[in-house]
């Protein structure tokens, strides 16, 4: 699903991904927060504390991204929580397979974010990740039109069966 970012110029466009979650506002927010459930779903735990405008170091199978523009957006706890996207470095690239064409893409596009929304909705949480900031057509773009549902999917599974999904593979 395809929507554009309010205020933009129409050279950026947004993914956005909605699901709905048997769990709780506080369990979905601990499951994106905290490094030993996000390591489970994806791979990645996040160094930070979780305040604005607090750098967020991700650390991806032993590989760590720092750069002073990753950093805590938003972040209200069970409600809303948003960050800039990592750092495209050669490191990250060579370890996720990524060729040197496709990196230098990645690199000129700049930097991205993502923001999930949670909404109670009954005895479920309604899950909404908008990943914007993106070029219009991009090689951004497409990497997380696949990944993100992927993503998505796992952390669903991990939290209404207690069991993440393999990984997919790419």
């Amino acid at each position: 699903m395809d929507s554009r970012h309010s205020g933009d110029r129409g050279d950026h466009a947004a993914f956005v991904y909605t699901t709905y979650i048997r769990t709780t506002p506080d369990e979905l927010w601990k499951a994106l927060t905290e490094p030993g459930l996000t390591r489970r779903y994806w791979g990645v735990a996040f160094e930070t504390d979780w305040a604005v405008g607090s750098p967020m170091v991700w650390d991806e199978g032993g590989r760590t991204t720092a750069d002073p523009d990753q950093v805590v957006l938003i972040a209200e706890p069970g409600r809303m929580l948003s960050y800039t996207w990592h750092t495209f470095t050669p490191e990250w690239a060579q370890a996720v397979g990524i060729g040197e064409e496709v990196y230098a893409r990645l690199v000129d596009e700049g930097r991205s974010r993502v923001t999930y929304t949670i909404e109670p909705a009954g005895d479920m949480v309604k899950l909404t990740v908008v990943h914007d900031d993106l070029a219009a057509g991009g090689t951004i773009r497409g990497l997380v039109g696949e990944g993100w549902p992927a993503l998505i999917s796992s952390l669903k599974s991990l939290l209404e069966t207690g069991e993440e999904l393999p990984e997919v593979p790419r």
